[in-house]
């Protein structure tokens, strides 16, 4: 599926005034989605080199859960729930994509409490080279397991479905806003990190 669905603009073509394409919030969602596809992958491919050495890569383990914690779930599920749920909270929403954007965040949860399992047995592990690692993998595997159905349901099941309650200026708003989240998204990052130190 293309990244850029749709468009704020009238007509089959999608095309606006001048020829121009428009791209829709959930063009940059399903954007992002793509990425984190290829980080399960490079995840799903570590898993079996972990299992036949019985060790795991620090350095790896800081990077996956880094990027779970900052791209998949601060600045891409923080924009689904922060900005687009919210908006759609608002809307006479169908009883079927009611449920689906709840079961959505209930999956947004149960991701971030399998990443700190993850952090957290990747912390015993390195203190110990050895233990933690059972947990280690087998939290991988969940999340190898899970993000693929997760996106799978997003882009197919409830994105374009979920457009067709906003009108035209709704949509450029929530993409201008989608923007604005992620230029203050670094710098929230690091003001927790030198926060953190000050306590």
């Amino acid at each position: 599926m293309r990244a850029v669905v749709g468009s704020n603009c009238k007509g089959d073509s999608g095309t606006c005034p001048g020829g121009e394409r428009k791209m829709m919030p959930i063009g940059p969602l399903m954007i992002e989605h793509r990425l984190i596809e290829q980080m399960v992958k490079v995840m799903a491919a570590e898993l079996p080199k972990m299992e036949d050495k019985r060790g795991a890569r620090i350095g790896f383990l800081s990077e996956a859960i880094d990027f779970i914690r900052t791209y998949a779930d601060r600045c891409h599920h923080g924009k689904e729930e922060d900005i687009l749920f919210r908006d759609l909270a608002g809307k006479p929403l169908e009883p079927e994509e009611g449920k689906t954007m709840k079961d959505l965040v209930a999956e947004h949860i149960y991701a971030r409490k399998v990443v700190s399992r993850l952090a957290d047995a990747k912390d015993r592990y390195a203190r110990t080279q050895k233990e933690g690692f059972e947990e280690i993998v087998a939290c991988l595997k969940e999340l190898v397991g899970f993000y693929p159905s997760h996106i799978e349901k997003e882009d197919k099941h409830f994105f374009l479905p979920c457009m067709t309650y906003f009108r035209p200026e709704e949509k450029d708003a929530m993409l201008r806003e989608f923007w604005e989240f992620d230029r203050n998204l670094i710098h929230e990052k690091y003001r927790k990190m030198v926060e953190g130190y000050k306590r």
